[in-house]
């Protein structure tokens, strides 16, 4: 996108940068041919549902490498943690998977290392530009993405229909429709603004403009407050403080439990979410339509995402481009997407377009005759390429839902929540040894 800030020096401030740069001068083991010494053995850990399948598959057409699997908890169930606490001991898998915010902050300690020399022309050119430009620091790439997750909205169409409700094209229209709910259908409402939903907030600012972090030369800009942030939060605050909207945890019993009885009627997330609400409401089938999500401006064209997963090349492989091959086959080849889509439902979209084909057959028929592979693709190519996560956003991220909750309850206000992540964050990054402007805007 014309206008992007610059990402140079983007790691240069990094303690862990030696360390990449010694390990990058090191010759990594090729594959064993078939016939030499056995093949070539690499670890890979991951939380993704289907891991052990795309392994499997892997295994059964590979001779010369073989992976060792080893699932591992979600980031925010100590999978993170466990990833660095084994980068520290030197013993980090080959091969691990890294989301998009948790990216930097291991590229910055060193734990996922500069992949631009391994990655081929051929696999460069299938990646979705918007994904692998999450993944691109200063010009070098440190991951290799698999899938990327538009934001969109998802509606009850058959009570949208039976009350004459129009989908929102318009975040002023969001309102209105949120107050006609509000009025109308007593104890229902449109939405949660979600307490925990750090990612969810980050892809509004991101759609208004938002920049949260940028880097010039070997500086850091932290900017949680800016006037696009701050437009958004007054805007949740108003719908939160005119009971227009619920306000409370996605991640536990209750949402789960208000979308299942009807109570919330629209679901604003990544596209992934297709397929969790086909697996955990079977019984709501053909009653949801996905469309965009509204906009700020009218025509605007510009997106934000939430979710999606990278795969990187720890420090401490030593055999660099036999990991390098298998993450490669991972993210671009229809067998790797055909076997992790027999683990179970999923409407992630794939970054490689020749599996988004692949992803649509395998897809249950949940919301009737709508291609919502095709609105994804449509949706995708809005999504911002210059968005920049922090070094550390799961502290950034815990912060934000303090005091989110603390919000919702009437103890401040979202833009008090992210002041307070901003000043909670910027000392985190000073103690990394980086160079920090503040910047309100």
């Amino acid at each position: 996108m014309s206008g992007a800030p610059s990402r140079r020096g983007v790691l240069a401030a990094g303690l862990a940068l030696p360390a990449v740069g010694a390990l990058a001068g090191c010759a990594p083991d090729r594959p064993r041919p078939s016939g030499g010494r056995g093949p070539t053995r690499i670890t890979f850990w991951s939380a993704i549902r289907g891991s052990q399948e795309v392994v499997d598959a892997f295994n059964a057409t590979h001779d010369r490498i073989q992976v060792d699997f080893e699932q591992i908890p979600s980031g925010t169930q100590g999978g993170y943690a466990k990833l660095s606490n084994a980068a520290r001991a030197g013993n980090a898998p080959d091969v691990a998977t890294l989301e998009y915010p948790q990216l930097p902050g291991f590229a910055i300690d060193g734990v996922a290392t500069d992949l631009t020399g391994l990655v081929s022309d051929r696999t460069r050119d299938l990646l979705l530009p918007q994904a692998l430009e999450r993944a691109t620091f200063d010009g070098r790439i440190y991951a290799l993405p698999l899938d990327i997750e538009p934001m969109v909205m998802h509606y009850r169409r058959d009570v949208f229909d039976e009350h004459g409700f129009e989908a929102p094209r318009t975040w002023e229209d969001f309102a209105d429709l949120g107050r006609a709910v509000r009025d109308r259908l007593p104890g229902d409402r449109i939405t949660v603004f979600p307490t925990d939903g750090g990612t969810q907030f980050a892809s509004y600012a991101c759609q208004a403009g938002a920049q949260w972090f940028a880097t010039e030369g070997d500086t850091w800009t932290v900017s949680l407050t800016d006037a696009p942030t701050r437009r958004v939060a007054e805007y949740w605050q108003g719908l939160i403080d005119d009971e227009v909207v619920f306000a409370n945890s996605v991640g536990g019993p209750q949402y789960p439990a208000q979308v299942g009885d009807g109570t919330v009627l629209v679901r604003l997330s990544g596209a992934w979410d297709a397929g969790a609400q086909m697996s955990s409401h079977p019984g709501q089938k053909g009653l949801w339509t996905v469309a965009p999500l509204p906009e700020w401006e009218p025509g605007a064209g510009v997106l934000g995402d939430h979710g999606g997963s990278t795969f990187t090349v720890t420090r401490d492989s030593r055999h660099r481009e036999a990991a390098m091959e298998f993450i490669e086959w991972q993210v671009s080849h229809p067998d790797a997407m055909r076997a992790r889509l027999s683990a179970g439902t999923s409407s992630a979209f794939p970054v490689v377009e020749e599996l988004v084909e692949v992803a649509r057959r395998a897809l249950p028929d949940y919301y009737g005759d709508q291609d919502i592979y095709g609105l994804f693709a449509q949706e995708a190519a809005k999504v911002r390429d210059d968005w920049v996560w922090g070094p550390r956003m799961t502290s950034t991220l815990n912060l934000m839902h303090d005091n989110f909750a603390r919000a919702a309850a009437g103890r401040g206000t979202l833009v008090d929540a992210m002041r307070a992540a901003q000043d909670g964050t910027t000392p985190d990054l000073r103690a990394l040894g980086l160079s920090i402007s503040e910047r309100e805007g």
